[in-house]
């Protein structure tokens, strides 16, 4: 089966200028998953769907493919990821006749995710009839102690709580596990995207992530943290 690994790299970033090909432990960010992708043993192919030129030159130079730039209207700040991929694949399949079965949808803001996470969620997808597998991680903050506004007053924000519940005031260890996406890993077979028109369909299996290989960079302190623990890895990987 052809499994395409699609890296999505707009430019213009305004949090972070440039940060897709800023250097990230001395390679371009968007290297690190480039290398991961074709480190991978189901991937067949690597994309980066960017609209900037230079975000190309540097993804090819990495190793991707960049057999197209992305439409000006699909690289704006609130575009979300699912009209960009059924563009890439109308491309592919209009250009080439190219139909994958499953996508890898591999941010490159998540630099320290490795080509065994990847091959965890390819396999657990392979092995199931789920529609898609969603990297998570441990939620750093609870949402039993999470609230909303009403009026002045706070109310608890899960709607199925209520103030006489207390579970706000409840140790962590007694509330029940919470998870958070991550971001660094998403497969999802193409009959989602194209056919239901969804990123993950009805049936999403999850892969659970350590919290330190799942760093987000969004912000100037999420590349000093990555940078950080890329090192320490590379470090130990020698060491070892």
């Amino acid at each position: 089966m052809e499994i395409l690994a699609i890296i999505p790299a707009r430019g213009g970033s305004k949090k972070v200028p440039g940060k897709n090909i800023r250097p990230l432990n001395g390679v371009p960010m968007i290297h690190h998953s480039i290398r991961e992708a074709r480190r991978s043993r189901h991937i067949t192919r690597v994309i980066v769907s960017t609209d900037d030129e230079a975000i190309a030159a540097v993804a090819r130079a990495g190793g991707a493919e960049v057999p197209f730039l992305r439409p000006a209207e699909l690289a704006g700040d609130h575009v979300t990821d699912l009209p960009v991929f059924q563009h890439a694949l109308h491309f592919l399949e209009e250009a080439e006749g190219y139909r994958p079965g499953i996508i890898a949808h591999l941010r490159p803001t998540a630099p320290l995710r490795r080509a065994e996470h990847i091959d965890a969620g390819i396999d657990m997808l392979l092995g199931s009839d789920a529609d898609s597998v969603r990297s998570v991680t441990i939620a750093g903050q609870h949402p039993h102690k999470m609230w909303r506004f009403e009026g002045p007053e706070l109310r608890p924000f899960m709607p199925h709580l209520t103030l006489a519940d207390e579970q706000f005031n409840q140790p962590r260890q007694l509330l029940p596990p919470a998870f958070i996406q991550n971001g660094s890993v998403d497969i999802v077979r193409r009959e989602v995207i194209m056919g239901l028109g969804s990123m993950t369909g009805r049936k999403i299996l999850g892969l659970l992530m350590e919290e330190l290989e799942s760093v987000n960079v969004d912000h100037e302190e999420d590349f000093l943290l990555a940078e950080l623990l890329l090192r320490r890895r590379e470090a130990a990987e020698k060491g070892g």
